[in-house]
């Protein structure tokens, strides 16, 4: 799998360079150049919308314990970095999350649940998200294929997300894990009990409707405040930007990395989907190419910290189970 993952992403390297062989590079160059610190200011913006998605996934936790926004601000912040740079499908940072949660009390039935219904409920935001940037390009009446991709992105997202849902309603985990468990002769007897304290913890978290409609809201919250990343880097690159304008390439970028979860940091097409959009709204390939390369800033700035984050916080974990497996009678 992992080496399925390094070929995809020299694949996806391949196509980036070539969309970047069609242009002339320099003067991408040189309109980052002349946009200066600016970019890194819109890059250091995805703090907000990570702080965010944090509140959102806090609503879907008990309240007692009650986990620091901090702490969950820290997790986002690492999964984020795992999941966007890392050949790990978009899943491996969720698994980070998790043993940052667990490490600050929570139980671990409550934060896999939390996770679980996180990531259904950011499905469905996301085309709630990518609905709105679709009728915003079919309201500029300067559409093109980039509203039929729109349309395909939205239309694998809803059936995935409400499927999510349902598996999640319907106890469907220990369902099949005890079916499995009669199968293999009582084999899986701890496996089913983890998965019926899942599903009950799943359960528990739709009762709270208010609590998941909370949750709903600020996912779609920080989508949309996502999008002051695209207006900061389109204004420091010398462009006009309009704030709707900002809203629909957020969803299409976003959807269009939705869409190529298998692909590591959507390498090439990310890139694609800038260029694409672009065109929609009437930028051109070097404007576009250079607010991609202002996207991929965001990836030296915030996530390749976070790995290192991870890994630090991973190493300091090691290290104090080591010193109190010395200390033990």
């Amino acid at each position: 799998m992992k080496r399925l993952g390094w070929l995809l992403a020299v694949a996806g390297l391949v196509l980036a360079a070539a969309l970047f062989a069609r242009t002339n590079v320099r003067d991408i160059v040189d309109l980052v150049v002349a946009a200066g610190f600016g970019l890194l200011g819109a890059a250091l913006f995805h703090v907000v919308p990570m702080t965010v998605n944090a509140v959102a996934w806090q609503a879907l936790l008990p309240s007692s314990p009650r986990v620091h926004l901090r702490t969950l601000t820290w997790a986002i912040w690492l999964r984020e970095s795992v999941n966007g740079l890392l050949p790990v499908a978009r899943i491996g940072g969720e698994a980070v999350a998790y043993r940052i949660a667990r490490r600050h009390g929570a139980r671990d039935s409550d934060v896999a649940a939390s996770l679980v219904a996180d990531m259904a409920l950011s499905i469905l935001s996301q085309v709630a998200f990518t609905s709105f940037g679709l009728a915003l390009l079919l309201a500029s009446h300067r559409t093109s294929s980039a509203a039929m991709e729109l349309i395909i992105a939205v239309g694998w997202l809803l059936p995935l997300g409400a499927a999510f849902m349902w598996v999640q309603r319907a106890s469907v985990l220990s369902d099949v894990v005890r079916f499995l468990d009669r199968v293999l002769v009582g084999r899986l007897r701890s496996v089913l009990h983890s998965s019926l304290r899942l599903d009950e913890s799943l359960r528990s978290i739709h009762v709270r409707k208010r609590d998941v409609r909370a949750c709903f809201a600020w996912q779609l919250a920080g989508w949309i405040i996502g999008s002051g990343e695209i207006w900061l880097a389109l204004y420091f690159l010398g462009r006009t930007p309009g704030i709707l304008d900002a809203v629909a390439i957020e969803a299409f970028v976003q959807a269009a990395a939705s869409a190529a979860f298998v692909m590591p940091a959507a390498l090439g097409i990310q890139e694609g989907a800038f260029v694409l959009i672009g065109a929609a709204l009437g930028f051109d390939a070097t404007t576009a190419l250079a607010l991609a390369t202002a996207r991929r800033l965001r990836d030296v700035v915030i996530f390749f910290p976070g790995l290192i984050a991870w890994q630090w916080t991973e190493r300091r974990n090691h290290d104090a189970r080591r010193i109190r497996a010395r200390e033990l009678p």
